[in-house]
Formats: structure tokens, sequence, C-alpha cells
């Protein structure tokens, strides 16, 4: 398989993994516990407007990094968002998560190939 084709697929897994979340587990509100997430952590007015926000923006994100606009850019925001939402929630409501603690694992894993399809995937492809 060519990097070209890696990194195609990878790029529609990783926005793949952004729609589902948002727009089924939040917007659609197929997942509740997204929602208690949300309401746990800043309180529960709100939290389901907030948690369709939420949805919307992850929503966006992955028309973001199906667009390759700016993808150094989109790669560094993910990790950064991937990476803050999974601290918060480790530290404050593991109970919450689909795996506990174990959690934080997968989301390294995800931040890892976000950063290995950006960096290592995509600079071969530019360097072409």
């Amino acid at each position: 398989m060519t990097e070209a084709r890696k990194h195609q697929i990878l790029t529609f897994f990783i926005a793949s993994v952004w729609f589902i979340n948002g727009f089924y587990c939040k917007v659609l509100n197929l997942v509740p516990r997204h929602r208690q997430i949300v309401g746990r952590i800043v309180g529960y007015d709100g939290a389901t407007l907030l948690t369709v926000f939420i949805g919307i923006l992850e929503v966006s994100m992955a028309v973001w990094i199906l667009s390759n606009i700016q993808s150094r850019l989109n790669a560094f925001v993910q990790i950064s968002l991937v990476a803050f939402m999974n601290t918060l929630e480790f530290i404050l409501v593991p109970d919450l998560l689909l795996w506990g603690r174990a959690n934080a694992f997968f989301a390294l894993m995800f931040i890892f190939l976000i950063f290995y399809n950006e960096h290592s995937l995509n600079k071969k492809l530019v360097l072409k």
C-alpha cells in the first residue's frame, strides 16, 4: 500500500471518529454518557445544550480534517483537544468513561495516530 493511500485511509478514519462522536453520540444523544460527562464537569444546567454544541464542533472538526486546509494546525488542535478533554475526564469523571481510566491509553493511541498521519505520512507526500 502506498504512503498516499495510507494517509488517505487514516485521514478518513480520524475524521470518522470525530464525526461519529460528535453527531451520533452528542448531537443525537445516542450515547447519553457524553451528556452526563459534560453535566458532571460543568454542572447540569445547560449540559444538554453544551453537549450538542460540542458535538457540532466535533462534526466541524471532521469537515476541517477532510478539507485538508491547514492540516498541520489541524493536527495540533486535534492533539491538544484530545489530550485536554481526556485529562479532564481522567481526573474528574473516570467512572463515566467507557473503559474508566484505561480510556487514557486509547486517547494516547489516537494522539499518536493523528501525529503519525500528519507528520510522517503527510510529510512524505509533501516531500515527493
